[in-house]
């Protein structure tokens, strides 16, 4: 889970990165191990700053933009997946041939051992980290050389570009900006990955710019113009409109399910679908769950419906609302903490719960509580919200999860653990309740999760997306997986351990 954006302004003399800068904000949510931008100015010249941090820390509160110029630009941020989390592979990447390519990459390539092979033994392309990021770079700019052109078109990068998705497998959205030329955005078959483009106009005519989430185009005064289909790229060129076309036949469209559980801002749209109600839906589905479960009884043992901070906010008032019980925000989140999902190490992870909430004890002291989370993952932030609600005196915890249990890596861009860190894993429901230290448990179904969002889509009227990528929750995934991936994905787990451990003391000793 990275963010990604692209900028192409039409005052030739105005500067990309300070809106670029403003839009990392809005994204951050999605990343804070790193981050970048790089720009082009008149006459060629490309102007790049990325390091790890977040975005205030990275351009030292803006102060480094000044050394930005150019009126068109990319940016990124980094959710460490599977990979190291050094400053090497902080994006946007570069390559210098052919004509100067810069890349930014949200998403996992499930087929990168035999891209590297390809690269190094028929390309002859030498790779410099460890990150797919820059493995689908130089597999594009590999494609583009072949036009043998000074110059290339539109029609040669959509050309290069479906030969790249000939040779990469797995999902990914990308911006990507060529020197003097402009900007691009693409799109895996599959749609898995988000990617939207909006325009403004100002006196000087049409600015346009892609984002992973639509809240980037809100934050700039953007209006969306659409999203960016399964298997399609747009490419704007310097002075000229959006052209899109279809680089790679449409597999399917199927967005990650977990945009709308957690990943995303609950204001932005997704694929047409406003996160925001398709939460709410959650939370109507959610109630039912409980009340099939639990019955009657159990429910009339409530006295109060808490949410953990900060996504299950949304769906935690419909479920009161539909039980018929008081609704309170008895954790109070500090803003100032970000999130401890995307922390680098499970240490980290556990010394931010704390950090993030804390209690409002008179709304804990001898009462029955219903914690709602959106889901469970390794469980760090419900184990601390359930031990927190235990010091301030709850007399019953019970936790009902928007989302179902999570058992199965995920390998599309988002590492979030390995599948026996995971809380849910090879455990039943009276055993996740033993270890989270709750009472009761309960979790949304799988098909309720997939109809909330199907209803919503449903409802304004789309005819898709009405299914989506799921394999966190069950193990099938959209797309093949190459034999030998899941033992990979271990492998290179297992050798990033102490590289992020590393990274992490530097940091902390800096």
């Amino acid at each position: 889970m990275c963010g990604i954006l692209a900028l192409i302004l039409a005052d030739p003399s105005s500067h990309a990165a300070i809106e670029l800068h403003e839009a990392l904000f809005s994204l951050q949510h999605r990343g804070q191990d790193a981050a970048g931008i790089v720009t082009c100015a008149p006459g060629g010249r490309l102007y790049m700053h990325k390091k790890n941090g977040i975005v205030a820390e990275v351009f030292n509160d803006g102060a480094m933009l000044e050394g930005i110029p150019g009126s068109m630009g990319i940016g990124h941020l980094r959710y460490p997946t599977a990979g190291s989390s050094a400053n090497a592979e902080a994006q946007p990447f570069y390559v210098n041939s052919p004509y100067g390519i810069c890349l930014a990459h949200n998403g996992n390539l499930i087929n990168a051992p035999e891209l590297k092979q390809y690269l190094d033994f028929e390309s002859h392309r030498h790779i410099n980290t460890n990150s797919d990021s820059e493995l689908m770079l130089n597999v594009f700019a590999d494609e583009l050389s072949e036009t043998k052109k000074a110059r290339v078109n539109t029609q040669d990068i959509f050309n290069s570009l479906g030969r790249t998705y000939e040779r990469c497998q797995g999902a990914w959205a990308c911006t990507s900006m060529l020197t003097g030329f402009g900007v691009l955005g693409f799109r895996d078959a599959y749609g898995i990955r988000p990617l939207v483009l909006g325009s403004r106009s100002s006196e000087h005519g049409t600015d346009y710019m892609l984002a992973s989430e639509s809240v980037a185009l809100d934050l700039l005064g953007f209006n969306i113009i659409r999203d960016v289909l399964p298997g399609e790229a747009v490419v704007i060129e310097k002075g000229k409109a959006p052209v899109f076309r279809q680089v790679s036949p449409r597999k399917s469209y199927t967005p990650d399910i977990f945009e709308y559980v957690y990943f995303a801002r609950p204001e932005s749209v997704i694929d047409g679908l406003g996160v925001y109600p398709i939460r709410q839906r959650m939370g109507q589905r959610l109630a039912a769950r409980v009340r099939e479960a639990w019955g009657p009884e159990i429910i009339d043992e409530i006295d109060v419906v808490v949410p953990v901070p900060e996504t299950a906010s949304v769906a935690a008032p419909i479920v009161a609302a539909a039980l018929n019980k008081p609704y309170c925000r008895a954790f109070v989140r500090n803003t100032y903490i970000f999130r401890t999902f995307i922390m680098p190490n499970q240490k980290s992870r556990q010394k931010g719960v704390r950090r993030k909430m804390n209690a409002i004890k008179s709304e804990f002291k001898d009462k029955t509580v219903l914690l709602v989370d959106d889901s469970i993952v390794r469980g760090t932030t419900s184990r601390g919200a359930i031990a927190m609600a235990r010091d301030a005196g709850a007399k019953n915890i019970y936790v009902a999860s928007c989302a179902p249990e999570i058992r199965y890596a995920h390998i599309y861009g988002i590492d979030l653990a390995s599948p026996k860190e995971m809380a849910a894993y090879d455990r039943d429901n009276a055993a996740i309740c033993e270890d989270l230290g709750a009472d009761r448990f309960v979790f949304q179904t799988l098909d309720d999760l997939t109809e909330a969002c199907a209803e919503v889509a449903k409802s304004e009227g789309f005819s898709e997306p009405q299914t989506f990528e799921v394999g966190v929750f069950c193990g099938r995934y959209v797309t093949p997986v190459p034999a030998g991936y899941f033992d990979h994905l271990e492998e290179i787990r297992g050798k990033s351990r102490p590289l992020k451990a590393l990274e992490t003391a530097r940091q902390l000793m800096a």
